[in-house]
This record gives structure tokens, sequence and C-alpha cells, in this order.
């Protein structure tokens, strides 16, 4: 429906001499809206206000997707630790403080209080605690703490569910083919090891730097390094 204008004019001119004045007609002036005048509708989602208490955070960023084992490809990599079962994500934190906080007393703690042993040597070891300072490059613990806080803080794997072999591996490496690694990943790689030790995983066909294994429930299998 068009909108009309009403263009109209009237000039009155008075003359002291004459004593008239002048009319000039209107004149009605229609006008056929465009496609720019006429507004669209507003979306109706556009309109929708979120429920109370709706989560409105920004969305995590997206996970790599590497594929599926059971068609051979390489194992989804997962980086959001809230997708972990509560007991692992426990003991996942209690790990990771102990280790940032330099504390291996604490550490002591977190690993007796496991169901069974972890496994932190292929050989035989007496005090856990005195084997990871005598392991560390320092001889008081700090650089194997460093090495459990960045081996943590990688991307995971969540392997053979559904089976007694079931575990969350940290880091995703210890489950990845190397030879597969893209840019990115060999960055995030390198934050861990150096290319020496890179280059004899390699020849040797598989990671042999450290690994942490946490069964489902919250159970550590392992923090161990070798092949």
């Amino acid at each position: 429906m068009g909108r009309t204008f009403a263009a109209a004019l009237l000039i009155a001119s008075f003359s002291c001499s004459a004593g008239f004045a002048k009319t000039v007609m209107t004149e009605t002036i229609p006008v056929t809206p465009t496609e720019e005048t006429q507004s669209a509708p507003i979306p109706s989602e556009e309109l929708s206000v979120p429920a109370s208490g709706e989560n409105q955070q920004a969305p995590s960023p997206p996970e790599t997707q590497a594929g599926s084992d059971e068609d051979g490809a390489p194992p989804q990599v997962l980086y959001n630790t809230s997708v972990l079962p509560k007991p692992v994500s426990r003991m996942h934190s209690q790990l990771r403080e102990a280790a940032l906080l330099g504390d291996m007393e604490r550490l002591r703690m977190v690993l007796e209080s496991n169901e069974l042993p972890p496994t932190l040597s292929f050989g035989e070891i007496e005090d856990p605690i005195d084997f990871l300072k005598s392991s560390s490059g320092d001889g008081e613990g700090y650089e194997i703490l460093a090495i459990l806080a960045d081996t943590l803080d990688a991307g995971f794997v969540h392997v053979d569910a559904g089976t007694p072999q079931e575990m969350y591996v940290w880091p995703y490496f210890a489950r990845y083919p190397l030879d597969n690694l893209a840019p990115d990943q060999k960055v995030e790689m390198f934050r861990i090891v150096t290319a020496g030790d890179f280059a004899e995983m390699q020849e040797f066909g598989a990671w042999t730097f450290y690994r942490v294994g946490i069964g489902p429930d919250g159970t550590l299998h392992y923090f161990v390094a070798g092949d």
C-alpha cells in the first residue's frame, strides 16, 4: 500500500492597493514504495530471550576430531576436561595441583590415596617419591613435576572404552600415530619433548616419553616413561 504525499502550497499576497489574495491549486502526488523502503520482518529467533538460568557462556573451543579407532584412523583427541568422569577429573586435578605447587609430599599423598600403587617404572622401586626425585634432572623432583604438569595440560584420548583396559591417557601422542601429526600438533608435542626425543621415538615407532593413564574409576594406573 503506497504512501501519499499531499503537497499544498498556499500563497497569499496582500496588496494595499488591490486588496485581494491569490490561491495556488493543490495537487496530490502518489508515491510507490521501493524494495528498500519496505521493512522486512524480524526473524522470530532474534526476538526470543533465553530462559532464566540458561547457559549463555561462549562455546568451548572445538575438539580435534581425528577419526575412529574402529576404522583404523587416529583416535579422537580431547581437550575439554569437563567431559571426564568425576573420579577421573578428581585424580587429574589432584595430580596437576601437586605438580604446579612443586610439592613432592603432596604428590605422595595423591599416590598413596590410590587404590593400588601406580606404575612409575618398569623396574623395581622402593619409595615412589625418592624414585621420582632420582629420575629428575635437578635431583629434587622439580623437573619431573614440570613434566607431569605439561603432560596433564596436553590433549588426551579415551581408549579401549567398555573393556577392562579402558583408560584416559595423557598426552594423546602416546596413542597417536606420530607420522600423522599435523604442524600444529608437532608444535604442541615439542612443548613436552625435544626434537632429539622425537627423532628417537620415530625410529622406535612409538611414544616412549612420559604418559599418564587414569582408569574410569579414577585410579591412576601409571605415570611412566619408556617402552
